[in-house]
């Protein structure tokens, strides 16, 4: 149990107590678990593919299915948690989390598959929110809680590296379903855990939960991304795009419509209107949409095209999350307080771009060194540095009372940004491969699939430029003072 504060201007005011390692465990674990299925499953796609006969179209959505409703029910987590109690969510979204997962194992087709990742993301976006605000919650202690929470960001950052091995060791080893079923495994410690180390936090009854705006948004999103996701074989001129494409406009524009005038609202505006934090958070979607095309990509060039096993192509990209992991913890503390935001996180992009840029050159006969290798760890470091550069821009100077949706609007923001990327990006290349052997009757299918690969690489590097030029023009939040 946790001592009760005393009174701020008593002399003899104790310290808080400690709260221990436990609540951390618990808490990291379940977020962790979270984390790791949004790379776990990259390794396994080709199999799923294989094994469900989905079309290659279809195929990101296993992916998009589960960081779009991430992204779409972050907000409304939030809420939820802060409305019937944190531990209370959290218990609900890791045994959420787990069914959903159980039913993804067991899908018999794609849309099954789909339709469980869905869930699963509606459920991590319970869970996500809630470990962030028991966090605050349970680590009163400034002192305990800065420890805390270096130690939890260390976690998650590590949650990368760890899905994309343990994809690789469950689908080369077992089946892709387990990649799904060990949710269940992992849900079992929190649910034990939870009830005996965290405390019952009470709700605020007084908590509004904005339904409208939840599936507004949700639902303008879903829109623009199945419109991008799925042009590459409908056609951008079809009646399905150009219908998609304008619901999404009028939804998201619903959505935004919702936000004035009312401080309940998921996100009130004056959050992303700031200049700052608006450009801030555009960067974290250019971030993250650089990130998962280029992951999507590669997982198909080893294991297609080169005939890595699942195993080996997880191994392969470690690189990737150790150069992160670098960027994060390292090189992010040393720059953020010497250079500008605008020029570290306008840098930090430019970097992302080069990743991309050695996978123009690729062909069928490549090998992982150099190209594969030096794109991982450029796109691995500008990765790192920009994660936290652009975070600590977003959220700085947001009001207290706006803490709560800033911080949700920041991951919902990179979610976004990887649906974007996969389902972009995977639709450049599909389109691209087609046209390529319309125009090449004699052409392999390998050779216009990996042409079709450089160029989705290429566009995303432009796309990836062409964000960083207004952060550079536009940001002016100043330099946070060295600690």
């Amino acid at each position: 149990m946790r001592s009760t504060p005393a009174i701020p201007d008593s002399p003899a005011a104790p310290r808080l107590q400690p709260a221990g390692w436990w609540p951390l465990v618990v808490i990291a674990s379940a977020h962790l678990m979270a984390i790791i299925d949004t790379t776990v499953m990259f390794v396994a796609l080709p199999s799923v593919q294989t094994g469900l006969h989905l079309t290659v179209t279809a195929r990101q959505w296993v992916v998009t299915a589960y960081t779009l409703a991430l992204a779409g029910l972050l907000l409304l987590g939030g809420r939820l948690a802060d409305r019937i109690g944190a531990r209370r969510t959290l218990l609900i979204g890791v045994a959420g989390f787990a069914c959903a997962s159980a039913v993804g194992g067991a899908s018999v087709d794609g849309a099954m598959i789909i339709a469980a990742r869905a869930v699963q993301g509606a459920f991590g976006a319970v869970l996500i929110s809630s470990t962030k605000s028991l966090l605050v919650r349970v680590y009163a202690d400034e002192d305990e809680r800065a420890k805390v929470m270096g130690i939890f960001t260390a976690t998650l950052t590590a949650g990368g590296a760890i899905g994309l091995v343990l994809g690789g060791v469950l689908t080369s080893e077992l089946s892709w379903r387990w990649c799904l079923y060990v949710n269940v495994a992992f849900s079992l410690g929190a649910l034990v855990g939870a009830p005996r180390v965290l405390p019952a936090l009470p709700g605020r009854k007084d908590v509004r939960i904005d339904v409208g705006s939840a599936v507004l948004g949700s639902a303008g999103m879903a829109a623009l991304i199945y419109a991008l996701g799925e042009a590459s074989s409908l056609g951008w001129a079809s009646g399905q795009i150009i219908g998609s494409l304008a619901a999404a406009v009028v939804l998201l524009s619903g959505f935004v419509a919702r936000q004035f005038g009312r401080s309940d609202r998921l996100l009130p505006l004056r959050v992303v209107l700031d200049r700052n934090r608006g450009l801030a958070m555009i960067g974290l979607i250019v971030n993250a949409l650089s990130t998962f095309g280029m992951m999507l990509i590669l997982t198909y060039q080893l294991q297609a095209v080169m005939g890595y096993s699942a195993l080996r192509t997880g191994l392969a990209l470690i690189p990737f999350a150790l150069a992160g992991a670098v960027g994060s913890a390292l090189l992010a503390r040393l720059l953020m307080v010497r250079v500008p935001p605008r020029w570290l996180i306008t840098g930090s992009i430019v970097v992302e771009a080069a990743g991309l840029v050695p996978l123009i050159w690729l062909t069928p006969h490549s090998h992982y060194l150099p190209l594969v290798l030096l794109a991982t760890i450029i796109e691995g470091l500008g990765t790192g540095v920009a994660g936290p550069a652009t975070l600590n821009t977003a959220l700085g100077g947001v009001l207290p009372s706006d803490a709560g949706a800033a911080g949700a609007g920041t991951s919902a923001a990179s979610q976004l940004g990887s649906s974007i990327g996969a389902a972009l990006l995977n639709t450049i290349a599909v389109a691209a491969t087609a046209s390529y052997l319309a125009a090449h009757v004699t052409a392999g299918v390998i050779t216009a699939t990996v042409h079709g690969f450089t160029v989705a690489m290429m566009w995303g590097a432009i796309i990836t430029i062409a964000a960083a030029v207004p952060i550079a023009v536009f940001i002016n939040a100043k330099t946070p003072a060295p600690r």
